[in-house]
């Protein structure tokens, strides 16, 4: 691969667009990027794996446009999963699909310090222009400290700007920065063993000429464990032997070698830090540390995280309610103005029923949709979401897990995909496969959906059923995660056999979420979503209308033009396989659908029951045709038993093609793709069986 060239030294930043954004986690990266793109960003994969590539777009005090690419989080250089190593890949500039960056974006955690240099360090080596972002310095000098800026600018030989990204302080600064000449990054500790010196000078003669950095590069693929995963990084697999050789030699002379280098650099750090950092005498406890003790509490802490769990799924109704009413009494009276204008005929069913009656009836749940993702924002923003996998380690432990993957269970339940790409930040692959495999029994989003329209049928439209439509809800997402725990240690004490690996996490400090920042991340979801129902939902909700509509039946009511059609047809065909779980052919053919989406559940069944009841000239409310709805026998189809069944399929089954494909690019196989998807299809099918069957002996 022929390597991208270096930053122009000297050069304008001005006409150079590319700048990359890296950072430790939690030191506030993400913020910074929101800040300063807002709604300007797109988010997409890197091509060959499903690692969320973020683009954002902002511009200088001289109008020019400049391109921001958010890195994954990192604390050094040498790679050790996935997401680091495209950090690794960008700054290196060996990735043919993203541009080498020209100047790049060090945001710091002022708290931590001592911490955060290190990878500040390991970038200035590379000969990149670079600006440091001290972040949270608000926190620092709450805490009592000082810190010399211009003197950590002077050590570090390139700009350092104090920000607080949450409340946009110190951009204005930044982009004044950018618009200036920025002088090309230089080494800032260069001390190392003598013998790791001598090795480093025999190696760095078969780099690349072009690398200016090689001295650099050298000593990170030098002081890799495993030197192979690094020369991919870059492109220099052929001196693979020759840096074997080197360590084989550096372990005969020195055996610690690894450790003695990394000592001296933090050594170096750590003389740096004391020069500029004043640390306060008085050492006082924080309202973190207080709060910490009840949040995290062993009993307390279970207390205070089922209350916020209950508080959110009660303002998902209570808070929710009014807009999706509201959407949907738009949508009706779309509906019944195009009756008006339009002629009777297919153009205008297909407009009413397939278009209004499919993406109408999943955009309603919009408004409680983004009521969830509000809460989650807070909740991550805020610093809670490490204290509740803290909370969580001796649970998980005892299904075999180290208590960090519980972060990706608490993803997926905003979407199971990134919560399986958050799973490469487990280090043990046992641990890293078992999480991939149960994380989609946490009910995501999609979801949602499908319970609001249960609830809604189950309780029949009652008033004041907010606290136990809420109550519902909730179970249903802490049966997923019981499920998943059940099956993790199912797997972890079978397929994946090992002990769980101590919890090591950064609990952060506690800070003021973001209204901004939650509120740009909402409009991004809520885009996402409005995109999906208005291609995915619309097109499938017309493909599903055209297959009620036709073959049409001449003479015949609407009942047994539906039946007669070719989802009909369909639906009767594999009615035989659900009826024992309660379900007729039109929850069959919404299941069917929901294989491409889970959401595209309600979409079809807003299909399938679209029209109005007798005597009223507008549609009536989904949950309400669900309720008119009749077996050949008159029995009621959507009996609470039956509305209960669903949720649990949705609950347990695995009913989503991207998720799918997804598991498939992180594990590298089919095979344990459509394991997964067997598994947990088979789970709900025989749970669901049990319940209704037991249910219905008990006369439900």
């Amino acid at each position: 691969m022929k390597l991208a060239p270096r930053a122009r030294e000297g050069a304008p930043l001005a006409e150079l667009t590319n700048i990359a954004l890296v950072g430790n986690p939690n030191s506030g990266k993400s913020t910074l990027f929101n800040a300063l793109t807002g709604l300007r960003q797109k988010v997409a994969n890197y091509p060959g794996v499903t690692i969320e590539k973020k683009i954002g777009f902002f511009f200088d005090l001289h109008g020019r446009k400049c391109q921001l690419i958010d890195l994954p989080g990192t604390y050094s250089l040498l790679p050790s999963a996935p997401d680091e190593e495209i950090t690794c890949e960008v700054l290196f500039g060996t990735r043919p699909d993203t541009p080498v960056p020209d100047a790049v974006i060090c945001v710091v955690d002022a708290t931590h310090l001592e911490r955060s240099l290190y990878l500040v360090t390991q970038v200035l080596d590379l000969g990149l222009p670079a600006i440091v972002m001290l972040n949270m310095m608000d926190l620092l000098e709450e805490g009592g400290d000082s810190l010399d800026v211009a003197g950590l600018s002077a050590k570090l030989g390139c700009p350092v700007i104090p920000c607080q990204a949450s409340r946009r302080k110190g951009l204005v600064e930044l982009r004044a920065t950018l618009s200036h000449e920025l002088p090309p990054g230089r080494p800032v500790c260069r001390r190392c063993p003598a013998p790791v010196e001598e090795s480093l000078a025999r190696i760095a003669g078969d780099f690349p000429e072009e690398r200016v950095e090689r001295r650099a590069l050298c000593a990170l693929i030098l002081g890799a464990p495993d030197p192979r995963r690094l020369a991919e990084v870059l492109a220099v697999t052929h001196l693979l032997p020759a840096l074997r050789q080197e360590q084989e030699r550096l372990e005969g002379k020195m055996p610690d070698w690894r450790q003695q280098t990394i000592a001296m650099r933090q050594s170096e750090i750590r003389t740096l830090t004391g020069e500029v950092l004043q640390k306060s005498p008085v050492i006082a406890k924080s309202a973190t540390d207080w709060l910490d003790h009840w949040v995290t509490h062993p009993f307390v802490g279970w207390l205070i995280f089922l209350g916020i769990m209950g508080t959110m799924f009660l303002a998902v109704f209570e808070v929710g309610a009014g807009p999706k009413d509201a959407i949907n009494a738009l949508f009706s009276v779309l509906s019944a103005r195009l009756e008006k204008i339009l002629p009777a005929g297919d153009l205008r069913d297909l407009l009413t029923e397939g278009v209004i009656g499919g993406a109408g009836n999943v955009i309603v749940f919009l408004p409680q949709i983004l009521v969830l993702f509000f809460f989650l924002g807070l909740l991550e923003d805020s610093g809670y979401m490490a204290r509740a996998a803290f909370l969580m380690d001796k649970v998980m432990s005892r299904v075999g897990l180290q208590g960090k993957a519980f972060i990706p269970l608490l993803a997926s339940h905003a979407c199971a995909i990134p919560g399986i790409l958050s799973a490469r930040t487990l280090s043990d692959p046992g641990d890293r496969m078992v999480t991939i495999l149960v994380a989609p029994f946490a009910s995501c989003s999609a979801r949602l959906p499908v319970y609001v329209l249960m609830i809604a049928a189950f309780f029949g439209g009652r008033p004041g059923a907010g606290v136990a439509e809420a109550a519902i809800v909730m179970s249903l997402y802490l049966l997923g995660l019981a499920t998943a725990f059940g099956f993790a240690w199912l797997f972890k004490n079978s397929l994946f056999r090992g002990r769980p690996a101590p919890l090591v996490l950064e609990l952060p400090p506690y800070r003021r979420p973001s209204l901004r920042t939650i509120g740009t991340q909402m409009l991004s979801r809520a885009g996402a979503f409005l995109r999906r129902a208005g291609t995915t939902i619309v097109a499938i909700s017309v493909i599903l209308w055209w297959l009620t509509a036709y073959p049409k039946v001449p003479g015949v009511d609407q009942s047994a033009q539906l039946a007669g059609s070719f989802a009909g047809r369909i639906g009767h065909w594999i009615e035989p396989v659900i009826r024992p779980l309660g379900f007729n052919w039109k929850i069959g053919i919404g299941l069917i659908s929901a294989q491409a989406a889970r959401e595209n559940f309600v979409s079809t069944i807003g299909v399938l029951y679209a029209g109005k009841s007798k005597g009223e000239a507008e549609p009536i409310p989904l949950s309400r045709a669900l309720l008119a709805d009749r077996w050949p026998d008159g029995q009621p189809v959507f009996t609470p038993l039956v509305c209960l069944t669903i949720m649990l399929f949705f609950v347990f089954s695995l009913q989503c093609v991207s998720t799918v494909v997804a598991v498939r690019r992180e594990t590298g196989s089919w095979r344990w793709a459509f394991f997964q998807f067997g598994y947990m299809t088979f789970f709900a099918y025989a749970v669901c069986l049990a319940v209704y069957q037991a249910g219905r002996a008990c006369g439900l």
